[in-house]
């Protein structure tokens, strides 16, 4: 069953559209869910998933035992997503992002953030996000070794071609349903900032701008010029700001 928004653009931005497209999918799938139990032939139907998520399982501990710190890789779906170089421009605003949150949270003591090699472990894909910070309690569980990290509290994924359809796509519904407080989404070629913050079981845009201040709404405390992320004289105010 595939559902478009009838916005015609593959990821609706608009609340009142998204809040509509949300409301058709649960309506279409409670209808599928209530076919499928009167269907005669469920348990066969139920046994191809079965077989189906076996196989996906086994392909995934593969993933585990092949994959290396040197290459970027994600499993996803069921496929693994090997990742091209970055782009120096979307390297800059991970690193600046990193510094300033970082910086931040340190002195704070209010966890850890970590950037891009972070193999986060949700319920059927791993993702390695640009950016991520954990709280206290979910950063407890982090240890020196620890190579298969828990679900971050704060995600920040940076924008390229080859990304962005998975970043507002799979990423998107799988970092909203599984209890990501925030999730931003970074656009260097833009210079833009979209927040997405969690309202009613569904990510809500909280912010899309190119100026001004982002504050976040999981670090507490953590606010910054939009431009420290895509400028480096003003990245570096910013951190001394921090550091004073």
């Amino acid at each position: 069953m595939r559902l478009a928004c009838q916005s015609g653009t593959h990821h609706c931005e608009h609340v009142t559209c998204r809040a509509a497209c949300l409301a058709l999918l649960s309506r279409a799938m409670s209808t599928l869910v209530a076919e499928l139990l009167q269907d005669p032939a469920l348990p066969d139907k139920v046994a191809v998933l079965q077989q189906a998520l076996e196989s996906e399982r086994e392909r995934r501990e593969s993933f585990y035992e092949e994959v290396s710190e040197e290459v970027k890789a994600e499993f996803i779906n069921g496929e693994v997503v090997m990742h091209s170089p970055a782009k120096a421009r979307h390297i800059g605003v991970r690193q600046r992002l990193e510094k300033l949150l970082s910086t931040f949270c340190q002195i704070h003591r209010l966890g850890a953030v970590y950037a891009e090699k972070s193999l986060c472990v949700f319920p059927r894909n791993d993702y390695e996000p640009d950016v991520v910070f954990f709280g206290a309690e979910r950063a407890a569980l982090i240890e020196p070794v620890t190579m298969k990290f828990p679900i971050p509290d704060f995600i920040c994924e940076i924008l390229s071609e080859s990304t962005e359809r998975r970043d507002r796509g799979v990423k998107f519904r799988d970092y909203e349903a599984h209890g990501v407080g925030e999730y931003w989404l970074v656009d260097p070629e833009r210079e833009l900032v979209e927040q997405y913050l969690p309202r009613g079981g569904a990510y809500e845009l909280a912010l899309k701008s190119g100026s001004g201040e982002v504050a976040s709404a999981v670090v507490s405390g953590f606010r910054i010029p939009i431009r420290a992320l895509f400028d480096d004289a003003e990245n570096l105010r910013v951190l001394r700001e921090i550091l004073a």
